[in-house]
């Protein structure tokens, strides 16, 4: 009778290893998967384009999950990718061209659901902050969304600590300049005086 060939411990120690892998790869996805699917939408503005940007990001991160060595620094990594992605998409000729009033419609559909007891103010705020640039957006989502500090939104954007300083800085006098009357917290107590 012939017995099967053993397998070699190497390949047996491969085997673990990518079952390891994988293993960490899920529980990281399954983790976090909400928090970057919001984090991507308010860096497209809409839930199919975060969807797709996410599934993206985590996709390059499956290929590089080796070469990641400090997994505390693994949320930045991921930031990064897909402040990145974001940027590269836009940045294409075919993102440019026209869309369809089915699109539009599409789009007016993925806006945030408002719960009740919401009086309007954030899906207010929110179209005020769709009309920053991206780059100005990226550091306004990055900064008082993620609440990350200047130096870890300037790492994730590849930027120095200044410019997210100006960044941050120009961005909040535009949506000063930008948001209406009734979006001014400071408005509401002068009228009560």
């Amino acid at each position: 009778m012939d017995l099967p060939p053993e397998h070699p411990r190497g390949a047996l120690a491969v085997a673990d290893r990518r079952d390891t892998r994988e293993a960490d790869f899920a529980a990281y996805l399954a983790a976090r998967q909400a928090s970057l699917l919001r984090t991507a939408y308010l860096l497209t503005g809409n839930r199919h384009d975060a969807e797709d940007l996410v599934q993206t990001a985590f996709a390059k991160l499956y290929l590089a999950w080796d070469k990641v060595r400090d997994r505390g620094s693994m949320d930045g990594y991921v930031r990064r990718i897909l402040v990145n992605e974001h940027n590269s998409l836009w940045r294409r000729a075919w993102k440019r061209r026209e869309h369809s009033a089915a699109d539009e419609m599409l789009h007016a559909l993925d806006r945030p659901h408002q719960d009740a007891h919401d009086d309007g103010v954030g899906a207010a705020l929110w179209e005020v902050v769709q009309t920053l640039p991206r780059k100005a957006r990226a550091v306004v989502v990055l900064r008082y969304y993620e609440e990350l500090s200047e130096g870890e939104t300037a790492a994730v954007l590849g930027i120095s600590v200044g410019t997210v300083k100006s960044q941050t800085s120009r961005a909040l006098a535009a949506l000063r300049e930008r948001a209406p009357q009734t979006l001014n917290p400071r408005a509401s107590e002068e009228d009560d005086r």
